[in-house]
C-alpha cells in the first residue's frame, strides 16, 4: 500500500499495518521523518511531484493519504493510469477546497453556517451585512490547525485576502454562537459498508486540538444520533473511502428551536479526534482506514471503556519527552502514550496520551497529569 506524507498520521498507519501484515511505503518530506523512522520503505519526495507519486504506486495496491495536499489532477492522472485511489480525487477535492465542500454539502441538505464566496470587500461587506458581523473568514485551501482562519468585524481586516487576484478564494461564515465543537468519525469501504464510532467533544487551543474525550459528554443521544446521520450521509453523498472525520458545531437550543449540529470541516483520512480509538475502540482509525481503502469488511467500531480522553502534548520543556517515561508510567499507570519522533518546538504536536477507564473525571485528571509530565510541566 502506497500512503502520501510522511507525517504522525503515516507513522501511526504504520502500526496498523504491523498487526495486518500489510506493506507500507511512504513519501515523507525528509529521511528523518515522524513515519520514515518507522517505515522502511519511505523514499523521499513532494506530494506535487508526478515522478515521485507515481514511483510510490509501483506495484501497489492502492494509494492513499495522511494529508489532503496532493494536487487533484495529479490523482486524476494516476486514475486514468489504472492506479485505485482511496479516497479518489473526486471526493479529496471537497477536504482540499472549503468552497467546494460548501457546495456539495449544501446540495446534499447538510447542516452548515450561513457562507458566500467572497472576492472583494464589497462582497465580504454586503455578506455581513445579511448575517450579521463578527464573520469567519477561512483561505478556501491550504489551511490546516487554524492557519488560513481569522474572525473579523470588518471588511478591512480581510484586504490582504481581497481585491486582488492570487488564485485563492476566500470563504466567509456566520460566527455561530455554539456550545462546544463535537466529531463524528466514520469509516466506508467501495463496496459501500460504512461504521461509525462515538461521537466525542474536542477541545481546541489556538486553532489547534488539544484534547478529545469520547463519548462527548452529556451529548443528547438524539443529537449524536444526528451527528452520525449527517457523517454517514456525507461519506455516502461524497464516496468517501477510508476514514472521514466531520468536525461540527453543536448549537444549543433557543427560541424554541431544538439543538443541533453544523458541520465546520472536513477530513478524509484518519484524524486527531480518532486517535483516542487506538487504544478505547475496538478498531483503530488508523486499522479501519487500511481497511477500509483495501474494502476489507471493517472492524466495530464499540468503546472497550465507559470513558476515554485523549490529550495532545503541545510543545514541550524538556528536550526529549520520553526522559519522562519512569515518572509518566509509575505515575500514570493506565496512560498509553505516543510520541512522534519529532524535534521539540513550540507548540508543536509531539505525541498524544489516551486513558480510559469507568470514571471520567479521573480518566481525564490522569491523562492531563501524563501530557504535563511529558511536557516537563508538572509540579
Amino acid at each position: 500500500m502506497a500512503v502520501v506524507g510522511g507525517g504522525q498520521l503515516a507513522r501511526m498507519m504504520q502500526q496498523a499495518a504491523v498487526g495486518l501484515g500489510v506493506r507500507l511505503r511512504a513519501l515523507v518530506e525528509a529521511p528523518d521523518s515522524s513515519a520514515a523512522q518507522v517505515i522502511p520503505d519511505a523514499p523521499v519526495g513532494v506530494p506535487g511531484d508526478h515522478r515521485a507519486v507515481r514511483a510510490l504506486t509501483a506495484g501497489a495496491r492502492v494509494l492513499t493519504f495522511e494529508h489532503e495536499h496532493v494536487p487533484y489532477p495529479l490523482l486524476r492522472t494516476l486514475e486514468r493510469e489504472g492506479v485505485p485511489v482511496h479516497p479518489g480525487p473526486d471526493a479529496l477535492v471537497h477536504a482540499q477546497d472549503k468552497i467546494a465542500m460548501r457546495r456539495h454539502l449544501a446540495a446534499l441538505g447538510v447542516p452548515c453556517p450561513d457562507w458566500a464566496e467572497v472576492t472583494t470587500q464589497a462582497e465580504l461587506a454586503e455578506f455581513g451585512e445579511r448575517v450579521g458581523w463578527p464573520l469567519v473568514v477561512k483561505r478556501a485551501k491550504g489551511g490546516y490547525d487554524g492557519k488560513g482562519v481569522r474572525v473579523i468585524r470588518a471588511p478591512a481586516e480581510a484586504a490582504d485576502w481581497l481585491d486582488h487576484h492570487d488564485g485563492i478564494a476566500t470563504l466567509a461564515e456566520a460566527l455561530v454562537p455554539f456550545r462546544r465543537e463535537l466529531a463524528a468519525l466514520v469509516a466506508r469501504r467501495p463496496s459501500g459498508e460504512i461504521r461509525a464510532w462515538p461521537v466525542v467533544e474536542t477541545i481546541q487551543r489556538g486553532g489547534i486540538c488539544a484534547e478529545v474525550t469520547a463519548p462527548a459528554p452529556d451529548l443528547d443521544p438524539a443529537l449524536a444520533a444526528a451527528a452520525q446521520e449527517v457523517a454517514t450521509t456525507i461519506a455516502e453523498g461524497l464516496r468517501v473511502t477510508g476514514v472521514l472525520a466531520v468536525e461540527m458545531f453543536e448549537v444549543p437550543a433557543h427560541d424554541g428551536e431544538p439543538g443541533r449540529v453544523l458541520v465546520n470541516e472536513l477530513a478524509m483520512r484518519p484524524h486527531n479526534s480518532g486517535h483516542w480509538t487506538i487504544d478505547g475502540a475496538v478498531t483503530s482509525q488508523f486499522e479501519q482506514h487500511l481497511r477500509a481503502v483495501l474494502d476489507l469488511p471493517l472492524g466495530a467500531t464499540d468503546a472497550v471503556a465507559p470513558w476515554s480522553v485523549m490529550v495532545n502534548l503541545l510543545g514541550a520543556e524538556i528536550p526529549n519527552p520520553a526522559d519522562a517515561y519512569p515518572e509518566v508510567m509509575a505515575r500514570c499507570p493506565r496512560a498509553k502514550v505516543h510520541l512522534y519522533g519529532k524535534e521539540v518546538r513550540p507548540g508543536r504536536k509531539l505525541g498524544h496520551v489516551t486513558v480510559s477507564g469507568p470514571d471520567l473525571a479521573t480518566v481525564r485528571a490522569e491523562a492531563r497529569h501524563a501530557v504535563a509530565l511529558l511536557g516537563g510541566r508538572a509540579d
